[in-house]
Formats: C-alpha cells, sequence, structure tokens
C-alpha cells in the first residue's frame, strides 16, 4: 500500500529503521512535532481503519508485531496535523530474509544501502538483489549500494539468499528539499541590493573627494590699454583695435590665460572723411585652447 508523501511540521519516525520486521518484533512509532494529544492511526491491509494504538505511552506506539501489523502508519495531533504516512511488513516466514531499506522517502543525490538479513544475523555475502523483478546484483557482496539516488532508483526491491526471497518493499525517491529555497533567495537578493547601496555610495563618495581637491579655475589677464591722442580724432579701424589671445588649459590646471593688448598709434593723421562707429570699436580676438601639458 502507498500513500503519498506530505510535506507537514508533524512526523513519524520508525524503530529499527526499515520497512520489513519479523514477527513478534518490538518496533516503535514516534510522533514528532510541537502538538499534543498524538494518535497513531493504523490503515491495515484489509482496508481497515484503526484509531487508537494498542499500547500508547506519551506520543510514542509501542507494537508486538504480528503479521495482522502489517498496515500504513501515520500520526495525527489533537489540533488535526498529520505525518507523512509509513509501510510496515512483516515478515511471517520466521527462516526467510527480510529486505533492509529505508522507511522514509531518499533524497535524489543522497546515498543510500539496502541489505538483506536473517532473523539472528545481518547476511553478508551471497545476496542477490533486485529492482522490479529484475536481477541488479548477484556477486559475492551483501549490500546493494547507491551512491546518489536518482528518480529511476524508485521502484520495488526484494533480496533472495540461498534460495530464499524477501517481501519486496516499495523505496521512494523525491526531490532535493527545497523548503530553504526562498529563505536563501530572500537572503541574496537582500546582499545585492545592499552590495549596490554599498558600492553607489563609495562611487558618490569617490566623487565627492575628487571635486573638493579639484582646485578652482583661475583667471589671469594683462590688459593694456594706450592712449591715441585726441580723443575727438577718428582713427582707421586698425589703430583702434584690440587684440586677444586666450589660452586655456586642463584640470588644475583648468586655468586661463589672456593677455590683451593695444597697439601704440602712430602719428594722427586727419582724417578727410568721418570713420563709422562700426569700425572704430572693431575687436579682433584669437583664443587658443589646449592641455596644460602642452603650455
Amino acid at each position: 500500500m502507498l500513500f503519498p508523501d506530505v510535506h507537514s511540521a508533524a512526523s513519524l519516525t520508525v524503530s529499527p529503521d526499515r520497512v520489513q520486521h519479523f514477527t513478534s518484533d518490538s518496533v516503535s512509532l514516534t510522533c514528532e512535532g510541537n502538538f499534543t494529544e498524538w494518535r497513531v492511526r493504523k490503515f491495515s491491509e484489509d482496508g481497515r481503519l484503526y484509531s487508537d494504538c494498542r499500547r500508547m505511552t506519551g506520543s510514542t506506539c509501542n507494537i508486538n508485531t504480528s503479521k495482522s501489523d502489517t498496515a500504513v502508519y501515520w500520526c495525527e495531533s489533537g489540533s488535526g496535523e498529520f505525518s507523512s504516512a509509513v509501510n510496515i511488513t512483516v515478515q511471517n516466514d520466521g527462516n526467510g530474509p527480510i529486505l533492509v531499506s529505508p522507511v522514509h522517502p531518499v533524497t535524489e543525490g543522497a546515498s543510500v544501502s539496502l541489505s538483506c538479513s536473517l532473523r539472528t544475523q545481518k547476511i553478508l555475502s551471497n545476496v542477490f538483489f533486485y529492482h522490479n523483478d529484475k536481477l541488479i546484483q548477484n556477486d559475492t557482496r551483501g549490500e546493494l549500494k547507491i551512491s546518489a539516488v536518482s528518480k529511476s532508483d524508485e521502484g520495488f526491491y526484494k533480496c533472495q539468499y540461498s534460495g530464499r526471497e524477501s517481501a519486496q518493499s516499495w523505496m521512494s525517491v523525491k526531490g532535493a528539499d527545497s523548503s530553504s529555497s526562498p529563505v536563501w533567495l530572500i537572503v541574496g537578493l537582500v546582499c545585492g541590493v545592499s552590495l549596490i547601496i554599498i558600492l553607489l555610495l563609495l562611487l558618490y563618495h569617490c566623487r565627492q573627494s575628487k571635486c573638493a581637491d579639484k582646485p578652482p579655475d583661475v583667471i589671469y589677464s594683462n590688459i593694456e590699454l594706450e592712449n591715441f591722442g585726441n580723443k575727438w580724432k577718428h582713427h582707421k579701424p586698425e589703430q583702434s583695435a584690440v587684440y586677444t589671445n586666450v589660452k586655456t588649459g586642463a584640470a588644475e590646471d583648468s586655468l586661463m590665460y589672456a593677455e590683451v593688448k593695444q597697439p601704440k598709434k602712430e602719428k594722427a593723421k586727419k582724417n578727410k572723411g568721418k570713420s563709422s562707429p562700426a569700425a572704430d570699436a572693431a575687436v579682433y580676438s584669437e583664443v587658443t585652447s589646449g592641455s596644460s601639458l602642452s603650455q
């Protein structure tokens, strides 16, 4: 009988931790979880549902096994929480072997060992193992070891020794535990956001430091103006010109040098005609920019 595995805060542990048992074995079924008023439920091979354990001590049900104890078991709390179900099989043939296999599903990627045992001893060699009635190991070894369980390993297993076979038991395989994935996702997200904020703060601080260390722009100017004599006389455009030479540099650099000169006036000559105001105020300029390293 197979029941699906469920995720619950309640759990059921079996001691000894195996599916198959011999008659008259002492088996303990213990309910675990932060609950009270535990009961162990049983669904037998003949389809009957039993609500109470015959010998319940606290949260543990103790069974002295008989053939009728072959059933599916699970725990249920007083508040209605219940655990995953487990299969218990009781071997009626006292002389035959039993398969020692895990009660609970095996996680993908985990390792597992299956063995064969007699009532009096564990069989150490010359055991044949079957998976879904197909022989998969027939050498001198006494155990079937699977180093990394995969979904294809799920199925029915049984062992054979000296011509006697055990009952077959189902070994269930579940996916890797993903219950902690949301936690790690949140942690990763928080760390990522924190790292971005730190990087942005460092970048801002770095830029602020560079701006604080950068000297202010300086402009040097040298302006010379010379008298042109009688201010009432008009001059040729070139005599009242202003020549400007401006050089700029970068960095500390962001300096600007300007030199403005007005050439000396030759002896005034009378102009026979009137010059235009635009000509008198003519300004010629040259601006040269370059890096401070080339100056």
